[in-house]
């Protein structure tokens, strides 16, 4: 690989007040605005109506549908493919459902769009209950798979390291999170697996970090903890810089062209990447420094031991 960054040596850890202000601001506008209830919920959490759709013309596709929708004044409409390239599943938020004397609003769409060239296959609601159940689903989702992090990275390196690593994940969660309710994007199913996907990500990053760190422990026995992390993650950070500029490439280019089916799975792993990144270098690193300093296992005491 081509190797950049190299011998770098930032003061990471002398800059880590300035990153908790950064932090601490971002993280409050974030719960601020999700405890003000601005995190729009998708028709997955907040329930809606489903319609199922065969088209008779085999050159129409799932492009023509969405247009469909569009002109019919339905602008949030989920649609996708279902069975075959003929078959498309239609959910619209419940407000938009209301059926009038010629049907539903989705179905006047189609009809204006395709007369008789289409076959409404089945129609359903999708009721609050099935909503708050899948809210449930994904809460519980997130939050044992911070305590099964927290386990796995005390049992395989240290408590100090799996505590900075389960408040990196929370701050990355919540701040992206934040970023939905206050950008106006809807949650959704594919929200919440760009959230997985973030917290996966940001952990990859952080354990990487850790794991330099305890290796420069062990080779610089005489040094203190804050010189070894700054020492750890400037040795990383050509990996890091690399690993993340190529991801973000591959996210821009699909929020930008993917359509507005994956956009908002793609400018949530956009954003969670770049927090995820920072979170590893000025959340996670700095948290073991506390966390050691807070515990009385300072440079003496790693001297001691060592």
């Amino acid at each position: 690989m081509i190797q950049i960054l190299k011998n770098t040596r930032i003061n990471f850890v002398g800059l880590r007040f300035w990153a908790y202000g950064l932090s601490l601001i971002t993280f409050l506008a974030s719960v601020g605005a999700l405890s003000l209830g601005n995190l729009k919920k998708g028709v997955d959490f907040a329930g809606g109506h489903l319609v199922q759709v065969r088209l008779n013309d085999p050159a129409m596709g799932i492009g023509q549908v969405r247009e469909a929708m569009t002109r019919g004044g339905i602008s949030d409409a989920e649609v996708q493919t279902y069975g075959n390239q003929s078959e498309f599943l239609i959910r619209v938020p419940l407000p938009e459902a209301a059926a009038g004397s010629t049907g539903t609003p989705v179905e006047q769409a189609l009809e204006a769009a395709f007369a008789d060239r289409h076959e409404v296959v089945r129609t359903e609601d999708v009721g609050p209950k099935i909503g708050a159940e899948l809210s449930r689903n994904a809460i519980q989702a997130v939050a044992w798979s911070l305590v099964l992090i927290l386990i796995y990275i005390s049992w395989r390196f240290e408590l100090r390291f799996a505590v900075g690593a389960v408040i990196s994940l929370l701050h990355d969660v919540t701040i992206c999170l934040g970023m939905l309710a206050l950008t106006g994007r809807e949650t959704s199913l594919s929200v919440v697996a760009a959230l997985l996907t973030v917290v996966g990500y940001s952990l990859n990053d952080t354990i990487v970090v850790c794991d330099r760190i305890r290796e420069e422990l062990r080779l610089q026995r005489r040094e203190s903890l804050a010189v070894v992390i700054n020492s750890s993650i400037n040795l990383t950070l050509g990996r890091t810089f690399i690993t993340g500029l190529s991801t973000l490439a591959v996210l821009f280019v699909l929020s930008v062209f993917g359509g507005r089916v994956i956009n908002d799975f793609a400018v949530t792993l956009l954003f969670g990447t770049v927090i995820g990144t920072y979170s590893s270098i000025f959340v996670a690193s700095p948290v073991v420094l506390e966390w050691d300093r807070l515990t009385s296992r300072g440079r003496k005491t790693r001297r001691a031991e060592g």
